[in-house]
């Protein structure tokens, strides 16, 4: 087969297959029915208008049925504006069932073939008055209405009921008149009179199968589109519960794909937050009340970091490290995370305030701050890929979060790091106390700033 042969066949391959979605997880297959319930409110509401807009036409066409027994338009209408309003509530409150839906597409049908079939009434003509009334462009609206909730069976089955109802119609104008069938072979009789020619009534229900087809096959395409979507907006929306915000986003916008081993150099600071001797008392604790204590922990300091703009890097144990300037460039990467160290432990002071949680009254905070250049971009291989920073900021803060217990300190930072800050506009509400000091694992003595005692 050649090459073109295997493209067609593949295109032909996805238009026709059937979309498996039973196999899709749970909350893929729940986000797709809520997209078809809201797609059929729409419908409603469309049908509504075009009850209006039919409400319109009749009132101002002329009644030459006035003197009429019965003149079924006004009902027919009445019904329609009922049952729809009855169906808008319907997919309001809890959605439209399948059964609901083709009940629907029978009524649509069979309400607007009542409408054609009267017009001969209304204007005194034979039956076959009605098959050149242009209200039959009204079949297309009734089908096309239906690719709305992107599952094929239901144009199928407007096309099927609409072109079967057309059939009915024309069979019933033949059999009306035992005595005259009213049926042509000639085009300019047909057009000139009351007369019928078989070949535009095929024509009609040929055209009427046809837009349903094509229908239907580009509602496969885009049913299959709108899974893929849904589906990668599910596994965004989970990416986002294991990466911080602002990485998740990047793994979803990139252009190209992420490969190993590329990354950007940028000013960043670091900040490293942990509980102090949380191991230890840990070993009195059951798992449970352990997990406990770390999930309302994080869920207190992690939106404090992410409001002043960090990117949470990582957790690690009772520990979370977090850049600010490195996903992204900044202006204020110091004075950001400084705000965030402030906000941390007012945060933290609250805790022993009556009506905070008793798990997190004794527990002791460190933070440390470290600012300079750093590597940031993704490492592993390409069946498993983690963002990172690397740099000796990174180090330093790990250092200096261990090294608050050395100075008998809650958060501290290096002389640059706020130095930085304050030229970025950070403002001090409290003193703060600067020092030289050795830390383990660095060479000579480090100029730090004592935050928090």
């Amino acid at each position: 087969m050649s090459k073109n042969g295997v493209t067609l066949y593949g295109a032909i391959s996805d238009v026709v297959s059937v979309e498996r979605t039973a196999e899709l997880p749970a909350r893929v297959v729940d986000a797709i029915r809520r997209q078809d319930d809201s797609s059929e409110v729409l419908v409603k509401l469309i049908q509504l208008t075009v009850v209006f807009v039919m409400g319109a036409l009749y009132l101002a066409s002329p009644k030459t049925d006035a003197g009429t027994e019965f003149s079924p338009v006004p009902y027919a209408l009445l019904t329609y504006l009922v049952l729809n309003l009855a169906g808008l509530v319907w997919a309001i409150r809890s959605g439209l069932p399948g059964w609901a839906v083709f009940a629907s597409i029978a009524i649509d049908m069979s309400l607007l073939m009542v409408l054609i079939w009267s017009f001969h009434i209304q204007y005194m003509q034979p039956p076959s008055f009605y098959l050149k009334a242009p209200t039959l462009l009204y079949i297309f609206i009734f089908i096309a209405l239906r690719a709305l909730r992107f599952e094929i069976r239901f144009v199928l089955a407007a096309g099927f009921v609409g072109a079967v109802g057309w059939l009915a119609m024309v069979f019933y104008v033949t059999m009306s008149n035992p005595a005259d069938s009213m049926i042509t072979n000639n085009y300019v009789t047909y057009m000139t009179s009351n007369s019928i020619l078989i070949g535009a009534e095929v024509d009609k229900v040929i055209s009427i199968l046809l837009v349903t087809g094509i229908l239907a096959l580009a509602l496969k395409r885009a049913h299959n589109l709108l899974v893929r979507a849904v589906t990668e907006q599910t596994a965004a929306q989970d990416l986002s519960r294991f990466f911080d915000e602002s990485v998740a986003t990047q793994i979803r916008d990139s252009v190209e794909r992420i490969a190993p081993g590329e990354g950007i150099k940028r000013e960043a600071a670091i900040l490293n937050v942990d509980i102090r001797g949380f191991t230890t008392m840990a070993t009195d604790m059951d798992a449970g009340e352990v997990m406990s204590v770390l999930t309302e922990y994080q869920k207190r300091i992690v939106p404090l970091i992410q409001q002043h703009g960090g990117t949470i890097d990582k957790f690690m144990g009772d520990g979370i490290m977090a850049t600010f300037g490195a996903t992204s460039e900044s202006a204020t990467t110091s004075a950001d995370s400084l705000r965030a160290v402030d906000a941390i432990f007012e945060e933290v002071d609250s805790w022993s305030q009556p009506g905070s949680p008793e798990a997190l009254a004794g527990l002791r905070i460190n933070a440390a701050v470290a600012t300079g250049p750093v590597a940031f971009g993704a490492v592993g291989d390409d069946k498993r890929l983690e963002y990172t920073v690397i740099g000796d900021a990174v180090n330093l803060s790990a250092k200096l979060e261990k090294h608050n217990k050395e100075l008998g300190c809650r958060a501290v930072s290096t002389k640059y790091t706020y130095d930085t800050a304050v030229s970025e506009g950070y403002e001090r509400t409290t003193g703060v106390e600067g020092l030289a000091s050795a830390v383990q694992g660095t060479e000579g003595a480090q100029d730090l700033v004592i935050l928090q005692r």
